[in-house]
Parts: structure tokens; sequence; C-alpha cells
């Protein structure tokens, strides 16, 4: 069995190539139509994992419990590409670093557990990062926060979160609690995501337009699906033989090299100091999970 810091190597590589094809859609199509067509095509993918997953060790509990985590997930999605179609990719994803950040203050404010001088550090650096982020010229010392808080695409990676910090114990909880099998987990997850975005697509002004956006992007919604299991099933794999924690700290790399990459290849502005940004709030977060 391979270390599982491959896995979430591989995870890492894999959703930074899905983060630029994903910008790259969302310049000419709309989120929800896009994210629906994205997870019709991700079941198709995911099919084989029922073939070699044993229906009958689910239990109800792990059901109910795989099922509230696929909904969750899909809005902390569907948020996500809410944001990547309203901020520039160098902007929106460095903010989803903050997810160790967010649970360590979760904890100490909800559960009563100290924060360590690391954490206390790791803090720093990451509020540093999320300054350096929303920095303008000849701005006041708390504008910068008041930039990103007031731009709708921010609120919706914040949104993202707080549901991704949900969703990352579940996943924990799934594997090791309710005994979930790998290959089930990946194969009900992006069933229940599918129906979610049908679901939530035939409510929506959006239905009108799937077809136009099957008809123009279904090759590279097809070639993202296909990079997206990849991803998930490595993650998933990583957290199976790790940490929530220790899995996550190195699949945000990929938020790195996305930035690096992505702000390069859409020519963003301002890119050395949002590749400055990412890199503090990478290392703060990478503090904050390893010691």
């Amino acid at each position: 069995m391979l270390p599982w810091y491959f896995f979430s190597f591989i995870a890492a590589l894999f959703s930074a190539g899905a983060a630029l094809l994903e910008k790259k859609i969302l310049f000419k199509e709309k989120a929800l139509s896009f994210t629906t067509l994205l997870a019709i095509f991700n079941l198709l993918f995911a099919l084989p994992f029922f073939f070699f997953s044993d229906i009958t060790a689910l239990t109800l509990s792990g059901f109910i419990a795989l099922l509230i985590k696929s909904i969750l997930g899909g809005f902390a999605f569907l948020c996500v590409m809410h944001a990547i179609k309203r901020l520039e990719i160098s902007t929106a994803l460095p903010l989803l670093i903050l997810t160790p950040g967010l649970v360590a203050i979760f904890a100490y404010l909800t559960l009563g557990e100290s924060l360590s001088n690391y954490e206390i550090l790791g803090l720093i650096l990451m509020t540093a990062g999320t300054y350096v982020l929303g920095l303008r010229k000849n701005q006041k010392i708390f504008d910068p926060f008041k930039i990103l808080i007031k731009n709708k695409g921010t609120i919706y990676i914040l949104l993202a979160l707080f549901l991704f910090t949900i969703t990352s114990i579940l996943d924990k909880a799934l594997l090791k609690n309710f005994k979930v099998s790998v290959n089930a987990l990946m194969g009900y997850q992006h069933l229940f995501l599918a129906i979610f975005f049908i679901v939530i697509l035939i409510f929506s002004k959006e239905r009108l337009e799937i077809k136009e956006t099957l008809k123009r992007s279904k090759y590279p919604i097809l070639i993202l699906a296909a990079i997206t299991i990849i991803y998930r099933y490595f993650h998933i794999l990583a957290i199976k033989e790790s940490s929530v924690a220790l899995a996550l700290s190195i699949k945000r790399i990929s938020v790195f090299f996305a930035v690096l990459v992505g702000g390069t290849l859409f020519k963003e502005k301002k890119l050395i100091r949002k590749i400055i940004a990412t890199v503090l709030m990478v290392i703060g977060a990478l503090i904050i999970i390893n010691f």
C-alpha cells in the first residue's frame, strides 16, 4: 500500500487542474447548469464503483450520513463555482486555505479547546495572507478585510468553507465510524450529488439553458468530470489512511499551483501579491495542522 501523502499529492495535482478547467468553462457558462452537467458526467464515471462495493454492508445510519454529507458537499461545491465565476481564480481559491484556521477558532469558541502557540502563529500568518489578498493602494488599515467581506464572491467562499469543514469531518466518520467502503462512498456520493443538482436545476431558470451548455461545453466538462473523479478518489484514500487535517494540508497545496498557473494563464491582475498571500496562507495552514 502506498503512503497516504502520495494519494494526497496526486489529489492536489488533479484538483489544481480541475480548478483551472472550471474557471475556463465558467467564462461562458452559468454555474448551476454547468455544475449539474458535471455532476451527471461524474456519476457516469463513478458507476464502476458500484460494481466493486458491497451494498449490503452499508447500514441505514451510514446511508443517511452519506446522504447528508453529499447534500452539504453539493451546496459547498456550487458556492465555490459561483465564487470562481465572479472572482479571479487567484483571489477565490486562496480563501479556501482558511479551513484549518476556521476549525481551530470554532473549536476554541464552542468546545473550549485551547490554542497552542503554533496555532496562534498559523492564524496570524493566515490573517496576514488574507490581508495581503485584499490589499489596494491608498487604503485605511481595515479596508482590505472590508473589501473581501463585501464582495458577493467572497461570501460564497466563506459559506463553502463552513460547509467543507463539516463534510471533511463526515468523510472520516463515514470511513471509520460507519465503516463505509471507499468504493461505496465514491459511488453513492456521486449518485446523490447528481440527483441533488438535477432537482435544484428543475426549479431554477437555468434549466432552459442546459441544452446550450451541453452543446457548447460537453467535451471540456467530460474531461473535467474524469479529472474530478480522480482527485476525489485519491483524496478519500488519503483520508482513510491518515487524519482529515493531514490529508487536507497536502491537498490545499493545489491552491498554490492553481494560483500560479491560472493567474498567469488568465492574465490576472496583481498576481505576485496574490502568490505571496497564498504562500503565507499555506504556511499558516500547515503550521496549524501539523503542530
